[in-house]
């Protein structure tokens, strides 16, 4: 019988695997109570001991992520999530929508928090306070394990998107490069209840290109009569500093001023008494005390606390980062170098008589004047583009502004010659005013290049008529281009629009492809795998 050996005198994990030094420490005691004296032992390598550690630590993830799916409601994905390790439920609060505008994917973003190289939780703009609460529970989920019960979150690797100080200028939200605004053009005409901007840029001084597919992300600068509004609330001067900048410009230029952040609400319970305070707690913990939470910016929760008037200093540091916001691009650079553009619906509405605005909807409407410049950058896309084969036909279905990337993959194939079939789907309101490019995407149509274009219009029929009744009523050619190795694009509301419009492909493809419900649902989900089937929604 052999007699045990003394612990090596040599440590088994090596300083360069992925562990803290306690989690070192205590697998080196783990493995040197199993070494004999007749085992020779080598000291595992990185690799070896990540794929150790993974066991210890109960990170037995299997890599898969059926929560990557923009439809789903966060409590959804949630459950979905139940039993992942702790970085993998911080994915599932994400958005979901590779939008690239916290300057990471979903995964690789929610991999950066939990290795503790992100500290910012709030950087998920279409997840909003939903996302940012559930990322806040789960990081302190993270905060209070055991060491040994951390998860070991992979590394981005080279060359994933993520923040990067040292990125080329422009192609990063943390390093934005410098464009001039062109001009602004209203899109829809007299009768429309919609306002729409096809907006240009020029990025010579930028020095940037892109290709189609790709997102512009715009710095905007807050409304002006908004922050005096603020100010005037607060009892301050437009000049009082703040870190060496006047108010008045740290709350045009820096901070978020919708939605009100849970920060605001807590600094307000800590500075009132009473029934207010209890509300105040109340929407610092995500509840709705009085039906109104979801109406709450900043100036309306400084007016619903109205005798409460924070210090300037402690106001501005309970406030938000002003985040930039990402639109699809509409133009190609190959048809226009050094030119962008844009296709933007302006977000005005009413709450109790008092006007809201859309950030940078608003901004690029009315308070940027051409000639003026802004701080943008280009964001790489995540899996939507072009087919690598020219000659592959496409199928563009894109209601609304959903329109902006299928009129940039036009006119990049139109300007590359690229000789495959085109077909656009585009819906709106009303087709005397809503008919967004009316005269390119007839002329493309006249010409031949547009092989063919489905409209379809919500408003001008006793019933509402959408893109997806449209793909049901020519299915049959429909599948006739998928049978031909077509690609298929969406772009708009996830909500609803990209719902139905997979719904509507899947009847196509049962009805005239000859399959089942279940096989129709398992063909569009293998054309998502093999990329014929990309989406670009929010």
């Amino acid at each position: 019988m052999n007699q045990l050996s003394p612990a090596p005198n040599f440590d088994l994990i090596p300083d360069t695997a992925p562990f803290s030094a306690e989690q070192r420490s205590w697998l080196n005691g783990f493995f040197a109570g199993l070494v004999s004296l007749d085992n020779v032992v080598t000291p595992l390598s990185a690799e070896q001991g990540a794929a150790v550690m993974k066991g210890v630590t109960g990170d037995g993830d299997d890599g898969e992520a059926p929560w990557h799916d923009q439809t789903l409601p966060m409590d959804e994905r949630m459950k979905l999530a139940e039993g992942r390790p702790i970085r993998r439920k911080m994915m599932a609060a994400m958005a979901q929508q590779d939008c690239g505008q916290c300057g990471y994917n979903c995964n690789d973003y929610s991999d950066a928090i939990a290795a503790r190289s992100e500290e910012r939780l709030n950087l998920c703009v279409p997840g909003g306070k939903e996302t940012a609460r559930m990322l806040k529970a789960l990081h302190a989920e993270l905060d209070s394990a055991p060491a040994i019960k951390a998860d070991t979150p992979k590394l981005a690797p080279e060359g994933a998107p993520g923040p990067a100080p040292g990125a080329p200028v422009g192609r990063s939200r943390d390093n934005p490069a410098v464009a001039t605004f062109l001009s602004r053009r209203l899109l829809n005409k007299p009768g429309s209840e919609k306002e729409t901007h096809h907006i240009e840029f020029d990025l010579e001084k930028a020095g940037l290109d892109y290709v189609v597919g790709d997102s512009f992300g715009v710095f905007a600068r807050n409304d002006l009569g908004l922050v005096d509004q603020i100010i005037a609330v607060l009892g301050a001067l437009h000049t009082t500093p703040i870190n060496g900048k006047p108010l008045r410009d740290v709350l045009l230029h820096d901070v978020s001023l919708s939605p009100a952040p849970d920060s605001l609400f807590e600094l307000i319970s800590f500075i009132t008494g009473g029934a207010q305070r209890e509300k105040a707690r109340k929407l610092a913990q995500g509840e709705d005390p009085d039906g109104d939470a979801a109406n709450l910016d900043v100036l309306a929760t400084l007016q619903k606390f109205g005798g409460v008037r924070p210090h300037p200093e402690a106001f501005i540091e309970a406030l938000e980062p002003l985040q930039p916001r990402l639109y699809s691009i509409s133009s190609s650079n190959n048809a226009t170098p050094g030119r962008l553009s844009l296709t933007v619906d302006t977000v005005r509405y009413l709450i109790n008589k008092r006007k809201r605005l859309g950030l940078a909807s608003t901004f690029l409407a009315d308070r940027i004047n051409p000639g003026e410049e802004l701080k943008v950058y280009v964001q790489k896309a995540h899996g939507f583009a072009l087919p690598a084969d020219p000659g592959t036909p496409i199928i563009m279905i894109g209601p609304g502004t959903g329109i902006a990337p299928f009129r940039a993959f036009l006119k990049d194939r139109e300007a590359t010659k690229a000789p495959g079939r085109n077909w656009l789907f585009f819906g709106h309101q009303r087709s005397d005013c809503d008919f967004f490019y009316a005269d390119e995407l007839n002329t493309m149509k006249s010409s031949g290049f547009l092989t063919r274009l489905s409209l379809a219009w919500s408003r001008d029929g006793n019933e509402k008529f959408y893109v997806q009744d449209r793909m049901r009523e020519v299915g049959r050619d429909l599948w006739s281009w998928l049978a031909d190795g077509a690609h298929v694009y969406v772009c708009g509301d996830a909500k609803r629009m990209a719902k139905d419009v997979e719904r509507a492909l899947v009847d196509v493809v049962a009805q005239f492809g000859a399959r089942s419900t279940d096989e129709a649902v398992a063909f569009v989900g293998d054309l998502k795998k093999k990329g014929r089937f990309q989406l670009d929604v929010y």
